[in-house]
């Protein structure tokens, strides 16, 4: 994203001029090319690679922190930048827009919490979706691999805040957007990407027209897919514990769960801000579960004080300082003990000498 390709002024409440276009059609085709050649190579969408900035201000969406509506797709309209040269731009210009995520060929970038709001398509869009930018590639393989990874983030991003997926080109309602479908439906900007770029790319690589229908039947097939179990689930051991354990400075490495995973088919990821997360912060541990293949995990309480149900489960390298709470306790007061002792052998000392002198 270049400033000679968007220049943004004014930033109204929350509310920022949108970021990047090129056209608004979303015709669908009865067959996709790209999506054929996706399933056909068994292309692996990539991994995320978490590189939050701090930098980016956090203000939370409409109906608060955690709770967007749906997610933006993008695209850079900059045939000549690369991902980090995205990113580093953004860092330096946030204050006239920014988004939570960057996606080419080969990786999927978060460098924005998305449990926060971003600035790329103006009020009211800002206050309701996550959102997340396309770099332009340049060859077949490159494309579909774009592809497949922007609709497998998409539907991560719709299943890690419990959304499903449904269009919203046509009426304005939905949870997968294109820039140009907020623009037409919603206002806040004049952009329509990131149709153009796939229309003229998938007629270039693949002599057919690539469409945002054709991104959400991809969209839906990885979300679908993501409700299916593949993995054969392990056998675990359960014991009730009364512990207390600090979080980790590595926990966002990792992830938090409602079940066990692996040892529970209706374990999925929770979000983080759930239990309000902050690296040495203790939590009540209340169950251990040891699994078949050696690993332990913890299901702590949000709140040492909290009377609520609510537990979740999270891996052991999530968590340091584990003990029982028993122990602590008794450890303290034993200290305590020992301190009052050592006073009173002290006063017993004094005394004895005093008395000694006065002999």
């Amino acid at each position: 994203m270049k400033m000679h390709k968007v220049v943004l002024t004014a930033l109204a409440a929350l509310g920022v001029v949108g970021i990047l276009g090129v056209t608004n059609t979303t015709t669908a085709n009865a067959s996709s090319k790209v999506n054929d050649y996706i399933s056909s190579k068994n292309i692996k969408p990539a991994k995320i690679t978490k590189s939050i900035w701090n930098g980016f201000p956090k203000n939370k969406y409409r109906h608060g922190k955690a709770k967007p509506e749906g997610v933006v797709v993008h695209e850079t309209a900059n045939p000549s930048s690369t991902i980090y040269n995205e990113i580093a731009y953004m860092k330096r210009n946030y204050n006239n827009a920014f988004v939570h995520s960057f996606v080419d060929g080969s990786r999927i970038i978060n460098i924005a919490n998305t449990d926060y709001l971003a600035w790329g398509v103006g009020f009211p869009g800002n206050a309701r979706f996550v959102q997340f930018e396309q770099v332009e590639v340049h060859s077949k393989s490159a494309f579909a691999h774009e592809i497949a990874n922007a609709a497998w983030y998409t539907a991560y991003l719709l299943k890690e805040y419990n959304l499903k997926p449904n269009d919203a080109a046509y009426d304005g309602k939905g949870t997968v957007w294109s820039h140009g479908a907020v623009a037409s439906h919603l206002g806040g900007s004049s952009h329509t990407d990131p149709v153009g770029y796939y229309s003229t790319t998938g007629k270039k690589y693949f002599g057919q027209k690539y469409t945002m229908a054709a991104f959400y039947q991809m969209v839906k097939k990885y979300y679908n897919a993501m409700n299916v179990n593949h993995t054969k689930l392990v056998s675990a051991t359960y014991k009730s514990v009364n512990q207390q354990a600090k979080l980790s400075s590595k926990y966002t490495k990792y992830y938090l769960y409602n079940h066990v995973k692996g040892a529970n088919k209706n374990a999925k990821r929770q979000s983080w801000s759930k239990i309000s997360p902050k690296v040495g912060k203790t939590y009540v541990v209340d169950m251990t579960a040891k699994k078949s293949n050696g690993s332990m995990w913890y299901r702590i309480k949000p709140s040492a004080n909290t009377t609520s149900k609510t537990r979740y489960w999270v891996y052991s390298g999530n968590l340091t300082s584990i003990k029982d709470i028993e122990t602590a306790t008794a450890t303290s007061a034993s200290a305590s003990s020992a301190a009052s002792s050592s006073s009173v052998s002290s006063a017993s000392d004094t005394a004895t000498s005093s008395a000694s002198s006065s002999n």
